[in-house]
């Protein structure tokens, strides 16, 4: 188990509301900005105190001496939050110009990925990528998947439902983010492309959002951020929101309610928006 002692204070809203963050999301080739309302963020003189201790590795075992599956889940969780709140000090240190305590907090990260094994995982696994070493990629890949196989979701989903196509990428905002006491900010970025010969009309819009403990939530609304988009054939239409996490990761999905409006009394459809992740860790393959 893990102890640390930090306060931050930021603010964020529910999911589909708007806000101010820097970050940047990307489909394929192409990168987007997202923009989310003003935070006067500052400067900050801050220092990361935490304590951390490991308990005996047949602590609270069934008599096999194996954790179970929660356990290790859970174990996961503890340390991607310790993780996320070591990155957090960091970036902040930097930015108030505390340049030994980033340095000092720079050195515990690397440290710490070289440990974790999750994140060692992905290191080599990244590495056997970039070299084209795609059965070693695989071996760690299968690794990931036994330790927390909910880590290999994607941060990026790409559906298509009746030619209408939705691709989501999701990010981690540090900045607007706690940590310490659960809660984690995510921007995603979606775009629709109407690859019918049919215009259509986005009137309604269902998310599922669940958290690393499998918590779901459902959140319904009409349109996206306030607009009910006409969408054209062969045009798309974009858009920018977030959504608050309790959990380093989590995924979301849903569907879109639509309808054709060429046609005077057309019923509405579903479309489909696919599982992503939401993860402070990003993609398994990310920077490769």
């Amino acid at each position: 188990m893990h102890s640390v002692s930090l306060k931050l204070f930021v603010e964020f809203n529910n999911i589909e509301s708007r806000h101010t963050s820097r970050g940047r999301v990307s489909f394929g080739a192409g990168e987007f900005s997202v923009r989310l309302n003003d935070v006067n963020q500052g400067r900050r003189n801050c220092k990361l105190i935490a304590r951390a201790s490991e308990r005996d590795a047949g602590a609270g075992a069934e008599a096999g001496g194996a954790e179970s599956e929660s356990q290790q889940n859970t174990s996961f969780f503890e340390r991607n939050q310790m993780y996320a709140l070591m990155k957090q000090q960091m970036e902040l240190a930097a930015m108030s110009e505390n340049y030994e305590e980033a340095a000092r907090l720079r050195d515990s990260l690397k440290l710490f990925e070289e440990e974790e094994p999750v994140l060692r995982l992905r290191g080599l696994m990244r590495e056997a990528i970039a070299n084209e070493r795609f059965e070693d990629a695989a071996r760690y890949h299968n690794e990931i998947k036994e330790i927390a196989p909910h880590y290999l979701l994607k941060c990026s989903s790409d559906a298509t439902t009746l030619g209408i196509r939705v691709q989501a990428r999701s990010v981690y905002i540090e900045g607007r983010s706690q940590p310490l006491r659960g809660q984690y900010f995510f921007a995603y970025r979606i775009r629709i492309t109407n690859n019918s010969n049919r215009p259509v009309q986005l009137l309604k819009r269902h998310w599922i959002v669940t958290n690393a403990n499998e918590k779901s939530e459902d959140v319904w609304g009409i349109g996206v951020i306030g607009e009910q988009p006409v969408i054209l054939p062969n045009n798309s239409f974009e858009y920018s929101s977030a959504c608050p996490l309790t959990t380093p990761s989590g995924r979301m999905e849903g569907d879109y309610e639509m309808k054709h409006i060429d046609k005077v009394g057309s019923k509405t459809f579903n479309v489909a928006i696919a599982p992503f992740a939401l993860s402070t860790l990003g993609d398994v393959t990310d920077n490769i």
